[in-house]
């Protein structure tokens, strides 16, 4: 399985990104599917997961600005980003989960968003 994200960019604050994860396989009946990010000198974070179902969780800071979707018929999860703040400057990577019954996940090469006046 690969992943491949893309849609990062350097942007200013209160712009707006989309990004995108295209999975190499179906994600129809995958477990689920998320996007994390890493600032420099920090840990990777959760900042949202969306399962096969369509049921969203989001990290503390993004809910409200950002939102999470998947398309099935192109294997791609999405993360638009509205109002963005020098806080959300990171590596974002997307992930995938294949199974409940399984701790196996897939892990994207990340994609830079750089947020800065």
């Amino acid at each position: 399985v690969q992943l491949q994200a893309s849609g990062g960019g350097s942007v200013q604050p209160g712009d707006s990104l989309r990004l995108s994860c295209t999975a190499s396989v179906s994600i129809f009946s995958i477990n689920y599917m998320a996007w994390y990010r890493q600032a420099p000198g920090k840990q990777r974070e959760l900042v949202a997961r969306i399962s096969s179902g369509g049921s969203a969780v989001y990290g503390d800071s993004e809910e409200g600005r950002f939102t999470i979707s998947t398309d099935n018929a192109k294997n791609t999860m999405y993360l638009q980003m509205n109002n963005l703040k020098p806080e959300d400057t990171a590596v974002y990577f997307c992930k995938l989960g294949v199974s409940p019954f399984s701790t196996k996940v897939y892990w994207g090469r990340g994609t830079q968003v750089t947020v800065s006046s």
